[in-house]
């Protein structure tokens, strides 16, 4: 009888450890979701296309002026971008649909926002990067494409950084 219960027992064991590992592999080998590719309309009017973004980190960032929690990270994502710029990162800041231009392009020029800021007019961005409608919601893009993160909210500051750091050191 002991020895049934033990032989159950590490059965048990053994399949919720098979289980777990195999959980952890999934997760550690989940590939990367490829960027969608569309067209970001900068406040100059200038396109950037997500291809462009090939080959260097990016921070996809969705916002809006009349999010406090955007404009609570924003100097963060300023003093992120000013740090890292020089060793690749990209950074697109895009306004979502509703926000008035008007609004956008006072607060990017008040607060001389050193990235590149972009209108998302018809929504179209927030579309294709999965119907994002929280703000703010930032993506991480690496230098092969893949999305490898995304927050919905205030990142973890030094996570963030860390990810940072590790994708811009990656080979392309």
């Amino acid at each position: 009888m002991q020895t049934s219960t033990l032989k159950t027992g590490l059965i048990g064991l053994s399949l919720a450890i098979a289980a777990f590992l195999a959980w952890l592999g999934w997760h550690a080998m989940t590939p990367a979701t490829p960027v969608p590719q569309t067209v970001f309309t900068l406040l100059s009017g200038e396109k950037v296309r997500t291809a462009d973004l090939q080959g260097k980190v990016a921070i996809v960032n969705f916002w809006a002026t009349d999010c406090s929690t955007c404009m609570q990270e924003m100097p963060k994502m300023v003093d992120t971008y000013s740090k890292l710029k020089g060793k690749g990162l990209e950074f697109v800041a895009v306004a979502m649909a509703y926000d008035p231009p008007m609004y956008v392009v006072n607060f990017a020029q008040t607060r001389k926002l050193p990235f590149r800021v972009a209108l998302d007019a018809d929504g179209a961005n927030a579309k294709a990067f999965g119907q994002v409608q929280l703000t703010p919601t930032t993506f991480v893009i690496d230098k092969r494409g893949n999305i490898i993160k995304r927050y919905v909210g205030e990142p973890d500051w030094a996570s963030f950084q860390a990810l940072l750091e590790k994708s811009l050191a990656e080979a392309a």
